[in-house]
């Protein structure tokens, strides 16, 4: 764009949408200063999350962190605590780790250099842009998917957004159309007018400050825009969750894990949880919609769980679906004490959930469990074994189950009764799987020198375990956790939400002992 060009998109588009923004903007508290530290962290906390949902966290943070300084010397388990909820934990993470490169080679002072905050942990183009020119009024660009979007629009720009090379080309436009002195408010402008009005879907164009000169809206083409390939979408990953209730000392206690230091969700709380094969759930069948299946025959699945209605037994499952959960229990105990060392009894499936990363999605099936003797010691491996041949009973004592009391019909009259959603245990099979683990070697200390046994679902799935040395009690990384100790510990949201419908059920009298 020549000088004369820049000139008249200046006057036709920058200056108009500037005053635009100055006569009301949405009151943000990030906003309310040029704090650099503050508008650094909002930016971070704003990637992939909308603004209602930032707003309460920002506050938090900000009365837990209010300088670079008290950031870089927290707990990161106190930083992924004030973050639990927002997702992306990586984020958080690496927005710590540029808080003490601040401390430690900046002074404590956010750069003003487009090469110094380039530097910080990360910070991409358009955060650096972001806080250059908010912060210190800086000529630089801040281009994301709400820029993206109007520049598209307005000058009707055909190219793929997904492609940085069309990016590079838009960061060069919006660098062009920044009025003299008015960079921060020009970025924050572009950025408020894509929130809220140059929207993804049906924008609106009549009150918007640039219209007259909109290049899609003279074409008809606004919604056509931008043009983005559509991104892969995310692989599916079947899960098994083991909600494990303690007894004697730790009885009200749940046992956790906690991740590995490096990896997703790295250093994060969990419910032990292990990876269902295809070929857990494809054998028998109708029973290779598994666990989807299941989740379907429960009213469906969304971003939050899918519990077991009051009154309804597992014989309320379709036949393929309880035996695709015979097979998952049975893979879960096996699987947890082969790689950790727990030993534990799944009694029955309580509620299914789904969690969604950028690049995976995890379709969760949650299982009610009790540590079996041997647990974290000597024989777990064995007892595991025991217990992925006990599960399977659930799908024997599952299958039509609709003639017991508790089974469909009290579903659907639950249902329409609006009846508390309700975790029971003393359902038949449950009580079947408890009978059969306990003839199995449960009931009692399992034997150190017993045989590992067949390999789970006749060596189709997994070895069989070997046993294991004792470990004097926990296996590494678990631990018993009480429900005061919920509010400390930092868990990934579907974990977190998983823990929350259980304690709820038990606290309204919905989970037997």
């Amino acid at each position: 764009m020549n000088m004369q060009h820049e000139e008249l998109a200046q006057e036709r588009f920058s200056l108009p949408l500037l005053a635009w923004y100055k006569a009301g903007n949405r009151d943000l508290p990030w906003r309310r200063s040029r704090n650099p530290y503050h508008i650094w962290v909002s930016e971070i906390m704003l990637q992939q999350t909308r603004v209602e949902t930032v707003i309460p966290f920002f506050n938090r943070f900000m009365e837990l962190f209010p300088t670079v300084d008290k950031l870089a010397d927290a707990p990161e388990e106190q930083v992924l605590k004030a973050w639990e909820g927002l997702g992306y934990y990586s984020r958080a993470r690496n927005l710590q780790a540029a808080a003490r490169e601040v401390r430690d080679h900046f002074g404590g002072v956010v750069p003003d250099t487009p090469e110094g905050i380039a530097s910080l942990k990360g910070v991409g183009p358009y955060t650096a842009g972001a806080i250059l020119s908010i912060a210190y009024n800086l000529p630089e660009p801040a281009v994301d998917g709400n820029v993206m979007r109007v520049l598209s629009r307005y000058f009707l720009l055909e190219e793929d957004i997904a492609k940085p090379s069309t990016r590079i080309g838009i960061e060069k436009l919006a660098r062009s159309l920044i009025p003299p002195g008015e960079a921060g408010g020009f970025n924050q402008a572009l950025m408020e007018l894509g929130a809220t009005i140059c929207t993804p879907k049906s924008p609106h164009c009549l009150p918007c400050p640039v219209m007259e000169h909109c290049a899609a809206r003279l074409e008809g083409r606004a919604e056509e825009l931008p043009l983005k390939a559509k991104a892969k979408p995310p692989r599916p990953e079947r899960r098994a969750v083991a909600l494990v209730e303690g007894a004697g000392v730790n009885a009200g206690r749940i046992l956790v894990r906690q991740r590995p230091a490096d990896g997703l969700l790295a250093r994060m709380w969990e419910l032990p949880h292990v990876q269902l094969p295809e070929l857990a759930l494809a054998e028998g069948g109708d029973a290779r919609e598994g666990i989807a299946a299941a989740a379907a025959s429960q009213g469906g699945r969304g971003r939050g769980v899918a519990r077991r209605p009051r009154g309804s037994a597992a014989g309320g499952m379709a036949a393929a679906s309880a035996e695709a959960h015979g097979r998952a229990m049975g893979f879960l105990a096996a699987t947890l004490a082969a790689e950790d060392g727990a030993a534990v009894l799944p009694v029955e499936w309580l509620m299914d959930a789904e969690h969604l990363f950028s690049h995976i999605r995890w379709d969760l099936a949650v299982y009610r469990c009790r540590p079996a003797p041997g647990f974290g010691g000597v024989g777990a491996a064995a007892a595991a074994n025991r217990a992925a041949e006990s599960a399977a009973v659930y799908s024997a004592a599952s299958v039509g189950g609709n003639d017991a009391p508790g089974g469909a019909g009290a579903d659907g009259a639950a249902a329409a009764a609006g009846n508390a959603p309700e975790l029971d245990g003393d359902t038949a099979a449950s009580g079947i799987v408890a009978d059969n683990a306990a003839a199995a070697g449960f009931g009692s200390a399992a034997d150190p020198a017993a045989d590992a046994g067949p390999d789970f679902a006749a060596g189709a799935l997994v070895p069989a375990p070997h046993t294991l040395p004792s470990r004097g009690g926990l296996p590494p990384r678990y631990r018993w956790m009480s429900w005061d100790e919920l509010d400390q510990l930092a868990f990934p949201n579907v974990f977190l939400r998983i823990l929350k419908t259980y304690r709820e059920a038990f606290e309204n009298g919905g989970v037997s002992r």
